[in-house]
């Protein structure tokens, strides 16, 4: 318990940023200490230095490119990945070809974990830019639960974590309409940003429009004409990927959330 709590305050230990800071021309690299698997990497040690006191099992992959695969629809489940840096989509094929988006994958979030339940990767993952994963081998972890139990138990909620917030998300998409679609998505992206301390109302989106498009079920025509609206209605400012948020509250609240419940 007394490891677990240590874990929750480094997770969350952040200093402030500016939200005037000029937007990324990629996603900024998470340092070890806001990453979802600090505790996996750094379990014992107040120095975050990146790879200062990684445990073994924890191996950072050579860098992604643009649009190269960090797996397949049907390989073989063997790691969870967590984002280091860049971004990656993960998406289906449906029976005639047609892509089907299922995540977006930041810095600091997991990647793979619904590959566990089939030992098979069910959707392919792809980079969206040059991107740096973390692999752990959930098989070397499990030949240590002696060692690492605390660990396990934490990187187990991370993975509930992240599925949970997968399904809310997918729940409020299905009930809403395109500007309210779009709205939740962009509240949920800011949210993730604020999470990892991070600007959360400027920022650059690493997704094109016609997957955002994908992923929210709207066709890319759709997309681009709610973005224009947005900006007609100062909710935002966007030119090319880069965003910024003017009015959180309002889209927020377009977006669905109460006052209370929002998460910016």
């Amino acid at each position: 318990m007394e490891h677990d709590e240590q874990a929750v305050q480094l997770l969350q230990r952040s200093s402030a940023r500016e939200h005037t800071k000029p937007c990324q021309t990629s996603l900024p690299r998470t340092h070890c200490q806001d990453c979802s698997l600090a505790t996996l990497c750094l379990p014992n040690s107040s120095d975050f230095d990146d790879g200062g006191a990684a445990i073994e099992i924890v191996k950072r992959s050579r860098p992604l490119k643009r649009g190269e695969y960090l797996y397949r629809q049907g390989d073989q489940f063997n790691c969870v990945f967590a984002v280091c840096s860049g971004a990656l989509k993960t998406f289906g094929l449906s029976d005639d070809g047609e892509e089907l988006i299922t995540g977006f994958h930041l810095p600091s979030e997991l990647v793979g974990l619904s590959g566990m339940g089939s030992n098979i990767y069910p959707v392919s993952a792809l980079a969206l830019e040059e991107t740096q994963v973390c692999r752990i081998p959930l098989k070397q972890l499990d030949e240590q639960p002696l060692e690492l139990p605390y660990l396990r138990r934490r990187l187990m909620r991370c993975m509930s974590r992240e599925l949970r917030d997968n399904q809310q998300m997918r729940l409020l998409l299905s009930k809403k309409n395109a500007d309210e679609r779009i709205a939740a998505f962009l509240i949920d992206l800011s949210a993730r940003f604020r999470s990892r301390d991070l600007p959360a109302n400027q920022f650059r989106l690493p997704m094109l429009r016609n997957e955002i498009g994908s992923y929210l079920g709207l066709a890319v025509e759709t997309v681009s004409r709610v973005f224009t609206r947005f900006q007609q209605m100062r909710l935002i400012a966007a030119e090319g990927k880069e965003v910024h948020i003017l009015a959180p509250l309002e889209l927020s609240t377009l977006a669905g959330w109460h006052l209370d419940d929002s998460p910016i």
